[in-house]
């Protein structure tokens, strides 16, 4: 199995920008396509974006595109997401997630996530 481990999150004003890593042990992290699901309160699970195991294809949905960027090390057995001109409609706590498949991850089935770390924006 694999473990998901995410952190950066915090508390910043509108405008302002953070980086999440989250950080991955246990099988190859090579093998798995990762990505970035989010929670906001009162609301159901939304992906954020994905990339693929080789780094060579990403995916976003279109209320970040533009803002934020996924990328990852596998040397460093790490995935990062860049959040920049951060929203208060941002705001949810943010989780890691693995799947063999990018398709599938994009779809939200997911082989493995984390306990997810919380993102807050003020207005």
């Amino acid at each position: 199995q694999v473990q998901l481990v995410e952190s950066g999150g915090g508390l910043v004003q509108a405008g302002g920008s953070l980086r999440l890593s989250c950080a991955a042990s246990g099988r190859t992290f090579s093998d798995y396509a990762m990505g970035w699901f989010r929670v906001a309160p009162g609301k159901e699970r939304e992906f954020v974006t994905g990339i693929s195991w080789s780094g060579g294809t990403t995916t976003y949905a279109d209320s970040v595109k533009g803002r934020f960027t996924i990328s990852r090390d596998n040397a460093k057995n790490t995935v990062y997401l860049q959040m920049n001109s951060l929203k208060p409609e941002d705001t949810a706590v943010y989780y890691c997630a693995a799947n063999t498949d990018l398709t599938r991850l994009r779809r939200g089935l997911l082989n493995y996530w984390g306990q997810g770390t919380q993102v807050t924006v003020s207005s």
